[in-house]
């Protein structure tokens, strides 16, 4: 099982970035999927998932309206699309899956540093 994000960086107030979370050795399209960060310091936290099944979309009051997830399933990957960046919105971004069960399944990525300058 692996979770691969990327399109992390250096960008500055109100720009934007593209995370993407490749995943594999899963069966993708079964598992609700979901953003997080951690920022310094400080504990991780939910950003925004999308539900399986149905596929809502919710999002963490402090991104609404800034940021968008979507998934496409067949190329097993999900996005997040981040607009009006803000230097609070600093962290390390991972994608998690998730599937309740019995059994219930979990897996994490490694993880994509944002760092958002003034």
């Amino acid at each position: 099982v692996q979770l691969v994000e990327s399109g992390g960086g250096l960008v500055q107030s109100g720009g934007s970035l593209r995370l993407s979370c490749a995943a594999s050795g899963f069966s993708f399209s079964s598992y609700t999927m979901s953003w997080y960060r951690q920022a310094p310091g400080k504990e991780r936290e939910w950003v925004a998932h999308v539900i399986n099944p149905g596929g809502r979309t919710n999002y963490a009051d402090s991104v609404k309206g800034r940021f968008t997830m979507s998934r496409d399933n067949a190329k097993n990957t999900v996005y997040l699309q981040m607009n009006s960046l803000k230097p609070e919105d600093t962290a390390v971004y991972y994608c998690k899956a998730f599937r309740f069960g019995p059994p219930t399944y979990e897996y994490w990525g490694q993880g994509t540093q944002v760092t958002v300058s003034s």
